[in-house]
C-alpha cells in the first residue's frame, strides 16, 4: 500500500496527506493552499522513494545496491507530474479546496 511504486499509493496515500498538510497551511494562509498541496504531494513522493531506497539497502545488505535506472526515474518523474496535473484541476474545479471552504456558503 505504501510502495511508490504502485498507483494506488498516490491516489490512497500521497493525495490525501498532501490534502491534509494543505489544509492546515491554508489555516494561517489561504491562498498558500494550491502551492501546499502540490509541494506536499511531491514532499510525500521523494519521501516514499527515500523510504523505499533506505528499506530496500537494508534488505539487501549483502548484495551491492544497483543504481535506479534513468528509464525507470522518467517514467516515476511523469506519472507524478500527470498526478500533479490531476492536482491542480481538482483545485481548480474547487473539488478539493481549503478545509474551511466545504462549511462556508459562498
Amino acid at each position: 500500500m505504501l510502495s511508490p511504486l504502485s498507483w494506488w499509493n498516490d491516489l490512497f496515500v500521497n493525495v490525501p496527506l498532501a490534502t491534509a498538510f494543505a489544509w492546515i497551511i491554508s489555516l494561517f494562509h489561504r491562498p498558500a493552499f494550491q502551492a501546499a498541496l502540490i509541494l506536499g504531494y511531491w514532499l510525500t513522493n521523494v519521501l516514499g522513494f527515500v523510504l523505499m531506497h533506505v528499506g530496500a539497502r537494508q534488505a539487501l545488505s549483502q548484495e551491492l545496491p544497483k543504481p535506479f535506472s534513468v528509464r525507470a526515474m522518467v517514467k516515476y518523474l511523469a506519472i507524478s507530474l500527470l498526478y500533479t496535473l490531476l492536482v491542480v484541476v481538482l483545485v481548480k474545479l474547487k473539488i478539493i479546496q481549503p478545509i474551511g471552504d466545504y462549511f462556508s456558503a459562498k
